[in-house]
């Protein structure tokens, strides 16, 4: 994977040490201890430089970020990606149902990672997997993939800046209140390596606001908006105020007739909206609901 960037110096900048100059603009002590090791990854008017250079008014700095090796250890499987878009930096995929997100110790090939590394090696192109927002294997929907270092570094300080918005549809047994806060923390359940809880003493901030869409059959369909993204964060919640999720046969076994209507949790990662961390632009993408939660439209 290759990326170049190219900056004019203005004013503001002049005097500026390359090293500080991007360390402004995100590039981390990583990024920049791999630059230094590439030949000619960094230029100031088209010629080589030490990194601890001043800057001035009108000078081109040149960054070239080449990744001449992959995710090795992730094996290329094709698979339908549904790719809803993509540029040089960055990819939003919809997620299907029965599609975790990385391998597992049990699960090498039946992965998302896996059908972007051999969607990439068809094209010749080294490709590491830095997925940004995770979602869990039956959770469908909006997620964003970095293509490179540095835009997987900008994503994420977004993403714990709680710049990336998300949204989700769920459908919830019984009618909830038009909308809501669940203020809970969640922390690990004792004896469980995946199960979480709500845990006032242990637990980590997590807060989730849900309104109402539509009642149905004794369902709710639920639009919910996190604050923070901890893991099984609106299942543990739903559970937490008595709404479980149908199908989330993980946080709920009282509902036998969930198992004719959902064969998962009914969750959906329906919008993202967040600014491109390189060019600045607003993007907001959505995603419809899908076919095995569209009885609650």
């Amino acid at each position: 994977m290759e990326r170049i960037f190219h900056y004019k110096i203005g004013p503001q900048d002049a005097g500026c040490s390359i090293t500080a100059y991007l360390r402004a603009r995100g590039y981390s002590r990583r990024i920049l201890t791999h630059l230094k090791q590439t030949e000619r990854s960094i230029l100031r008017n088209g010629l080589a430089v030490f990194t601890n250079q001043k800057l001035a008014v009108g000078d081109i700095l040149t960054i070239t970020l080449i990744e001449s090796e992959g995710s090795e250890t992730i094996a290329p499987v094709p698979m339908p990606l549904s790719i809803v878009y993509e540029d040089a930096d960055l990819l939003v995929i919809d997620k299907p149902a029965d599609t975790p997100i990385h391998p597992s110790f049990d699960n090498h090939e039946n992965t998302l990672a896996n059908g972007l590394v051999s969607y990439y090696a068809k094209q010749g192109i080294p490709f590491t997997y830095r997925c940004i927002n995770r979602l869990d294997r039956d959770t469908t929907g909006l997620l964003i993939v970095a293509k490179h270092m540095y835009s997987a570094s900008l994503l994420s300080g977004m993403s714990m800046e709680h710049q990336i918005h998300r949204e989700y549809l769920a459908i919830a047994a019984g009618r909830l209140p038009d909308s809501g806060t669940i203020d809970a923390p969640i922390a690990r359940k004792e004896g469980s390596a995946i199960e979480r809880c709500v845990d006032f003493q242990k637990g980590e901030k997590a807060v989730t606001h849900f309104f109402l869409e539509s009642f149905r059959e004794g369902y709710s369909l639920v639009r919910l908006r996190l604050e923070t993204g901890r893991t099984h964060q609106i299942r543990v919640h739903m559970r937490h105020i008595g709404h479980p999720l149908l199908g989330d046969f993980l946080y709920c076994t009282d509902f036998p007739e969930a198992q004719k209507k959902m064969q998962r949790q009914a969750l959906h990662s329906y919008l993202l909206h967040f600014t491109h961390p390189i060019t600045g632009e607003e993007l907001r993408f959505t995603s419809p609901l899908p076919p095995d939660m569209r009885w609650m439209i």
